[in-house]
Order: C-alpha cells, then sequence, then structure tokens
C-alpha cells in the first residue's frame, strides 16, 4: 500500500497544526500508556486520576471547550485527529475510560450547565484533577433510557437521589457523575433531570466492581444511592429537560465511538498481516493464499469507507449541521466492521489466536462492545429508520 498516497489524502482534511496535536498524542501514548496497557489488562484497572492528570497538563481533555474553562478552544478536526490517536491503544478499556471523561459526562455540562457547574466539575475535568463517569444505564433499562426508574425528588435545596446503576464505566474512581434520573411520575420524556452527583456525599455506593468480557483495563461499576442529598444547584438547565439533554450528549458518545472502529480495524489487519507474513502453511506463507489477501482488501475498502464517512461527519458538525442520522450510520457500521475484522483475524492466527497471551485476543473481546455502549445496534437502526420517515 502506498503510505505516500494516503497521506496526501490526509491532508485534504488536516492541517500542519493539526498534525502538530496529533503528534503530541500519539507520542503520549506510546510512552505513557501503550507500555503499561499489559499490566493493566491483567490487574484490571487504569490509574485514571495519574493518566487524566497528565492529559490534562497537555490540554488533551478540552479540546473544543473554552478556553474560560481550561480547553483548546480548537476545531473539530483536532478533536477528531485526538480521537484518532487514542484509538491505537492496544485494548479499548482506556480509550473509552478517556472518551467518558471528554465525550460523555462532560458535553452537558459544557453546553446545558450553570456557570457554577462549568468552574466546579467542567474546569476540573478537562485540567484532569477530577474523573467524571456517566451515570444513565439501570438494572432493568438498557437501551431504553425512557423506563429507568431511579429517582431524583426535591425537597427544599436538595434532591434525593435513590435507586442504582450499572455497566458504568469509570465507576469505582469517579469524582462525580453526569447522572440521569426521574424527577415526576408523569409519562414522557420531560420528567428526568441531569444532575453532577459528586461521589463523595452520603447515600453514594460502589455496590461493586463488575466481571466484564472484554475492556479488561477499564473499571466498570454498579453504583447504589439511597436517600442520596444532591444540592439543587448541581441540576444542570432546566428540571423536566434532563433526557433531552441526554440524548444529545448521546450523539457526541456515539460519534467518539467511529473512530475507534476503523482505526482498531486497521490496526488489527497490520498486527495480523505481520503475523501471517511468517506463518508457512503447506510451503507458503499465508500472505500469499489469495483467498486471505481478497478478505484483506475487502476488509480495508469497508474501513476507508467508515473513514470516509467520519470525515463527512465532521464537515457537517463544521458547519452546523444536524448529524444524527450519519453519526447513527457511522456508529452502526462501525460495530459491524469492527467485529468482523476481528473475528477473521483471530481465524487467520489459527490457535495462537485462542492463546490470551496474544494481543488479537484482546481485540477480538474487546471490538464486541461498540455494539452494546452507546445505544445497541437495533437502536441505531432504530434511530434511522425513524429519520428516514418509517
Amino acid at each position: 500500500m502506498n503510505t505516500q498516497n494516503i497521506k496526501s489524502a490526509d491532508q485534504l482534511y488536516f492541517t500542519k497544526d493539526h498534525d502538530l496535536v496529533r503528534k503530541a498524542v500519539r507520542d503520549f501514548v506510546k510512552k505513557e500508556i501503550q507500555p503499561n496497557m499489559d499490566e493493566w489488562e491483567e490487574q484490571g484497572n487504569t490509574p485514571l486520576h495519574d493518566i487524566f492528570k497528565k492529559m490534562g497538563d497537555l490540554g488533551f481533555l478540552g479540546i473544543r471547550c473554552d478556553p474560560k474553562y481550561g480547553g483548546q478552544g480548537l476545531d473539530y478536526w483536532y478533536e477528531l485527529a485526538f480521537l484518532e490517536e487514542i484509538a491505537h491503544i492496544q485494548g479499548f478499556g482506556l480509550p473509552i475510560a478517556i472518551a467518558v471523561q471528554t465525550h460523555m459526562a462532560t458535553p452537558a455540562i459544557d453546553e446545558f450547565g450553570s456557570e457554577y457547574l462549568k468552574e466546579t466539575y467542567l474546569k476540573p475535568a478537562i485540567a484532569g484533577d477530577m474523573v467524571a463517569a456517566i451515570a444513565v444505564t439501570e438494572p432493568g433499562a438498557g437501551s431504553g433510557v425512557s423506563a429507568l426508574s431511579t429517582t431524583a425528588k426535591r425537597e427544599g435545596d436538595v434532591y434525593v437521589v435513590n435507586g442504582s446503576k450499572t455497566f458504568i464505566t469509570n465507576g469505582t474512581q469517579a469524582d462525580f457523575l453526569t447522572l440521569l434520573a426521574r424527577t415526576s411520575d408523569e409519562p414522557g420524556y420531560h420528567s428526568f433531570g441531569l444532575f453532577v452527583v459528586p461521589t463523595d456525599l452520603p447515600g453514594f455506593q460502589v455496590s461493586k466492581k463488575l466481571d466484564k468480557l472484554g475492556m479488561r483495563s477499564s473499571d466498570t461499576a454498579e453504583l447504589f444511592f439511597d436517600n442520596m442529598q444532591v444540592p439543587a444547584e448541581n441540576l444542570i438547565g432546566e428540571e423536566g429537560e434532563g433526557f433531552i439533554y441526554q440524548m444529545q450528549q448521546f450523539q457526541h458518545e456515539r460519534y467518539s465511538a467511529i473512530p475507534m472502529g476503523y482505526i482498531a480495524a486497521k490496526d488489527i489487519i497490520d498486527l495480523t498481516v505481520d503475523y501471517i507474513r511468517g506463518r508457512v502453511v503447506f510451503g507458503k506463507p499465508l500472505i500469499k493464499r489469495q483467498v486471505l489477501r481478497h478478505r484483506l482488501a475487502t476488509w480495508l475498502t469497508e474501513i476507508e469507507s467508515l473513514k470516509q464517512l467520519t470525515y463527512h461527519i465532521v464537515g457537517m458538525k463544521s458547519a452546523g449541521l444536524d448529524a444524527t442520522r450519519e453519526i447513527s450510520m457511522g456508529k452502526l457500521k462501525a460495530a459491524k466492521v469492527l467485529q468482523e475484522v476481528a473475528a477473521g483475524c483471530i481465524q487467520m492466527f489459527g490457535g495462537m489466536g485462542y492463546m490470551n497471551e496474544m494481543l488479537i485476543t484482546r481485540y477480538y473481546r474487546d471490538a464486541r462492545i461498540i455494539s452494546v455502549g452507546g445505544g445497541a445496534d437495533e437502536i441505531m437502526c432504530e434511530v434511522i429508520a425513524r429519520l428516514e420517515g418509517y
């Protein structure tokens, strides 16, 4: 493959200044993250306060945010360069933990939060001084967000929160949660509040750390709230509009998953090609087998198509257009391409692909998450169908 042509094509979208940010993120990943991934995977945890502080000092956690709150105030292409580079991390646990901080727990604070919330929570999150988590999913309500039952009842100057949340990434380490709770028993979508919830308040408990198939380096928790009194000033925006704010916040989350799909898929292919070049079967390296070469070529075509859809999405976002349809398509496609590549490549490793010591097995386990997190594939299909008027 002609890498010079790829570089030239990327110059259609990225300037030298974008490339400087990309190089800074790439160097950080290479120096501070990749050497530790095996250990963090084995431990089932990553020291997020340490990693996020280093990233905050380098300006990575608020690329598009207002410099008033410690952000860089840069455009969507800088953000994409950042997302593409953290997607090279060898395992999805940490990239998703980072995306929780930048694209899941803080966008609603940035867009709808009061000056108090921005100063008290957004600013420290951008600086890497506080770890954030997004608390939406419940044991009885997965992708059906409107069915959640955790309540936040107003009593004077506080909201009393009761209920539980599950599958919460960063849950055991978070300093605050962006939590969606029911504020009214009335039916419909205007009966919820979105809150910033400090985890050091009485009534909060990490029920347990969850044992997952993949994303082993990421801490994922079940959380419990027992008459937890949250100051009323920690409500984001208006009471009753929390569901709407969260639906908009989901678009940032879903978008952040797309570069992970095409970058990781290409990394998996590169890893596999290196292996099958040296694996001789029936007197010939596997890379010489036409069926495998054609399979790889087909996947590369899918990856490039997904990448170009992402660049189109960035163009739409830069122009202030609603990209909900295209983001939903991108996330759906990213999940399918990534899982197909991971499954096909692990087969090319043969018996070695079944060994946990091999990086390909980590990718295979982790690949499943994009079909589940941030709205399942079926939800993406439903969103697309509704936007098409079906």
